[in-house]
């Protein structure tokens, strides 16, 4: 009984750290399946209510991104660059731009590398490619940094932080934002050395202090994908001017109620 209890106990000891080192290569190789979901759909059937463009903005590793342009008037009003989260198309955000109409502003959304059928495949280098792209595209039409208001939801709050450092853009507005991908992930896989294993980190925490723009961080207390902690902590490493959004019931895709779009517009008013 002794014996087999040792022979048990052995097997045991040798199959636990093979499983886990086991798990820890399926979750290397296929991290970015875990964090980029191009497929998934959160929204369905939302009418579009304000007038778009398609447009093609290409990257500078000859990537065609689609887009939705929204030209209320380049020269009087600002244009607000969204880039948007790790799942789903463009047509997901209608229940958000579609309040943009509202506002003085003119808009582009792009959609990623790999995402709404563009070619590519998403990573945090390409991404970071594809939010500078989107810049250019902007600029090729006339426009100035100062007359751009970047605006990142979730994943792509990591991609504005990135391309606003050190530039002096007219905003910046980031919904659920995570300090870094790495914080995020250990938040899910608490006993995994993700820090050695994550391919696309985003740290963005070391990036918001080259800050040089007005910044609005939104956040519901009650996310359960990205902690509240994470948006309050963006917060409090910013930059003056600095303004905040904090629900306490919202989770990770906040509501645009009609609280949030006064603030929204009353932010957006501040900045012409």
């Amino acid at each position: 009984m002794k014996k087999k209890l040792k022979e048990y106990l052995l097997k045991l000891i040798l199959i636990i750290p093979i499983a886990y080192f086991s798990l820890l290569f399926i979750i290397f190789i296929f991290q970015r399946n875990l964090l980029y979901h191009p497929k998934e759909n959160n929204y369905s059937g939302d009418e579009l209510k304000v007038k778009i463009e398609k447009v093609k903005v290409e990257t500078g590793d000859n990537i065609e991104l689609l887009g939705w342009f929204h030209e209320k008037d380049l020269i009087n009003f600002k244009t607000l660059v969204f880039f948007h989260g790790n799942a789903g198309t463009l047509e997901n955000r209608i229940h958000k731009i579609n309040h943009f109409k509202e506002m003085n502003i003119n808009f582009l959304i792009i959609s990623w590398r790999g995402f709404s059928g563009n070619l590519g495949k998403p990573s945090e280098k390409g991404l970071y490619e594809d939010g500078e792209s989107a810049i250019n595209w902007l600029k090729g039409k006339g426009l100035k940094d100062n007359d751009i208001i970047l605006y990142g939801e979730s994943l792509g709050t990591g991609i504005a932080t990135h391309v606003a450092q050190k530039r002096k853009f007219a905003g910046i507005i980031l919904e659920s934002p995570f300090t870094s991908m790495v914080d995020a992930a250990k938040n899910v896989y608490p006993y995994f050395p993700i820090r050695f294993l994550l391919k696309d980190k985003y740290e963005s925490d070391k990036k918001i202090k080259n800050f040089k723009s007005p910044i609005l961080i939104m956040h519901g207390e009650a996310d359960k994908i990205v902690p509240f902690w994470m948006g309050k902590k963006m917060y409090e490493l910013a930059n003056e001017p600095k303004y905040s959004y904090f629900s306490e019931k919202d989770n990770h895709m906040m509501e645009y109620n009609k609280k949030m779009i006064v603030v929204l517009k009353e932010y957006l008013k501040s900045l012409n």
